[in-house]
């Protein structure tokens, strides 16, 4: 049974920092490219960031680049996310996901295999 289990959320206030981190097991971690999505009250699913499998490719939201970082830990089966600079626009239900195949898109959601459950992160201004 494949399980990814987010945690690190929380509330914060705006210019602060957070990691997020997300234990995957019954999978081959390794084999899977992993993703980070989040989804604020009232509004789609969004991309957030991607790392492949090996760690040596990752690709972020416009929105979050330069403050975010992805990064994996294949020996751990884990994925983080580090976020800094937090704004109230980043305020939502993060999510971790990930993918085996290469088809499709990593930016969008419908093209990953597993989910977690979610993390809520809120950023006050």
């Amino acid at each position: 049974q494949v399980q990814l289990v987010e945690s690190g959320g929380g509330l914060v206030q705006a210019g602060d920092y957070l990691r997020l981190s997300c234990a995957a097991s019954g999978l081959s971690f390794s084999s899977y490219t992993m993703g980070w999505f989040r989804q604020a009250p009232g509004k789609d699913r969004e991309f957030v960031a991607v790392i492949r499998r090996s760690g040596s490719y990752t690709d972020y939201a416009d929105s979050v680049k330069g403050r975010f970082t992805i990064s994996r830990d294949n020996a751990k089966n884990t994925v983080y996310l580090q976020m800094s600079s937090l704004k109230p626009e980043d305020t939502a239900v993060y999510y971790c996901a990930g993918r085996l195949g290469y088809g499709g898109s990593w930016y969008s959601p419908i093209d990953y295999d597993y989910w977690g459950q979610g993390t809520q992160v809120t950023v006050s201004s």
